[in-house]
């Protein structure tokens, strides 16, 4: 069965919710893909999309040079949604107009339906509630229809907040379909999926893993995969698919670097090599990343180093394997779409990313990359399905460099274990509160500074742990989460209390921006 065959192309305008867009069209089980809107156009019919989506903007289609989409969506004959920006170029290109509104409408909105459209008939309320209660974000708006087209929907404030050409298949929509706020937005989207576009919901995790496993077995053959697992979701499960497919032909290279969370190496090895029978091997390099990491208290240092040592270690070990062609990555799609990019796309580098690692020069060997289609719900979804444990596959994220950025400062074996410790006991009380699955991430912070404390009777002058937890929903943005103070005060009693060498402990309350989630 080819689970790529009815899919979905998304032209990207520059939203910052454009992945959520795909996911949400994943969701309902259809493949999808991002291509920023520049893209060679003649890849489109190449391509043979079911249904195209073009995404919102923060340009305006009435500045000169905005951007727009290729003839060849027009030409393509299947279904199109345009979503806020996209209604707007669509509006512009197939000859209506946009105006610039007197202020940005941001928020809730009620719709009023109008006329009959496949896109929204049957999801209004009754003749009491009619409206559909959508999220908006926008200034410019229509303000005269294309030909063919006709108003499906409006606000008081937007009088053409949604339009179709029945005919043609075209639609769109002022507001955002994607988001949560919009109560009806996951209908709409399977309304135009699934009845406009008539694309089949093949995309789920059970056959996502069988052409995975296909597809692995028929890149590799009877050749040896190397994996660096790390013990975050997505080595894991990239282990576990791999196993699955390939078998003894796997083998895991653990390198413990002694920046993990406490306890992980241990439980890396009981959960692969133990309960999963998978060929790990653990390589014990603490002592080499303690030495190399001595003296170092710039964070872009420490992430080089910490990056270049790993790339070494690994390459020493997998020395041992010199028959081994291919080398396993746990790539997923965002990475895949954040390096293409859009040539005119324009960003500013805050700091290095997170992730270490990379393909040694001298390894000279094949990749392996079977979640590189896939959003990381989407791998959390497989893990659970692979047989993984829930609890490791829906752990907050963890940065690559591990504790070497938590560590703030130079970074060492004692700090290492006191950081360790307290983070444990955080998550710990956070699982226990129920609060863990309410925040995105959570982790404690060690300061290069002490503190004055009282331990017993006797003073004592130590160092001092920053616990943040924030919620988010791209990571982009984030809010420091309202933790209870009961669940506060049970944290740094703990803290206090069993982490010898700590005398303080403090709560970071900044948002993302201006701050970023992880410290350094």
């Amino acid at each position: 069965m080819n689970i790529h065959a009815d899919k979905i192309l998304i032209l990207d305008f520059g939203s910052q919710y454009t992945q959520l867009i795909a996911r949400r069209i994943r969701e309902i089980g259809v493949y999808c893909e991002i291509w920023a809107w520049d893209h060679d156009p003649r890849e489109i019919v190449a391509f043979a999309p079911k249904g195209i989506v073009l995404s919102g903007s923060p340009e305006s289609t009435l500045d000169p040079g905005s951007p727009r989409a290729a003839q060849q969506v027009w030409d393509a004959g299947v279904p199109v949604l345009g979503i806020c920006y996209g209604m707007q170029t669509m509006a512009m290109q197939l000859g209506g107009s946009v105006q610039a509104g007197d202020e940005r409408e941001f928020g809730y909105a009620a719709v009023l339906p109008a006329g009959r459209s496949r896109l929204f008939d049957g999801l209004a309320g009754d003749n009491e509630t009619p409206a559909l209660d959508v999220w908006m974000s926008h200034g410019d708006r229509v303000a005269s229809l294309p030909p063919g087209f006709e108003v499906i929907g409006s606000t008081p404030n937007v009088p053409i907040a949604a339009m179709a050409d029945e005919t043609r298949g075209l639609y769109g929509v002022q507001f955002h379909p994607e988001v949560t706020h919009t109560a009806k937005g996951e209908a709409m989207l399977r309304r135009f999926l699934v009845d406009i576009c008539g694309a089949a919901t093949l995309w789920t995790a059970d056959l996502i893993i069988d052409d995975a496993v296909a597809r692995v077995r028929e890149q590799v053959g009877g050749d040896t995969v190397l994996l660096g697992l790390s013990g975050g979701v997505d080595s894991s499960v990239v282990a576990a698919l791999l196993h699955k497919a390939i078998g003894a032909q796997l083998v895991c290279l653990f390198v413990d670097t002694g920046l993990l969370r406490f306890n992980e190496g241990d439980q890396v090895m009981a959960l692969f090599a133990g309960q999963h029978h998978l060929n790990v091997v653990r390589v014990d390099a603490r002592d080499r990343f303690y030495g190399k990491l001595q003296g170092v208290a710039d964070p872009e240092a420490k992430r080089k180093i910490i990056g270049a040592e790993f790339v070494a270690v690994f390459d020493e070990a997998a020395r041992r394997y010199g028959d081994a062609k291919w080398l396993a990555q746990g790539t997923i799609y965002p990475d895949v779409i954040e390096s293409a990019g859009s040539k005119t796309g324009k960003a500013h580098v805050i700091k290095s990313h997170h992730n270490v690692g990379g393909l040694p020069a001298g390894m000279r060997m094949g990749l392996v990359e079977p979640l590189r289609e896939l959003f990381k719900d989407e791998v959390r979804r497989l893990g659970l399905a692979l047989g993984l444990p829930r609890e490791m596959v829906y752990r907050h994220p963890f940065p690559g460099p591990g504790l070497g950025v938590r560590i703030l400062g130079e970074v060492s074996r004692e700090a290492a274990d006191v950081l360790q410790r307290a983070d444990a006991i955080f998550i710990d009380e956070l699982r226990r509160s129920g609060w863990y699955d309410k925040v995105s991430q959570a982790f404690a912070v060690y300061l290069p500074c002490r503190s004055v404390g009282v331990v017993g009777d006797a003073r004592a002058y130590e160092p001092v742990i920053a616990l943040r937890a924030v919620e988010t929903i791209d990571f982009m943005t984030a809010h420091w989460a309202h933790l209870p103070y009961e669940l506060l005060d049970e944290v740094a009693r703990r803290i206090v209390n069993e982490v010898r060498g700590v005398s303080r402990v403090v709560y970071d309350i900044s948002g993302k921006p201006p701050a970023t989630i992880e410290w350094e």
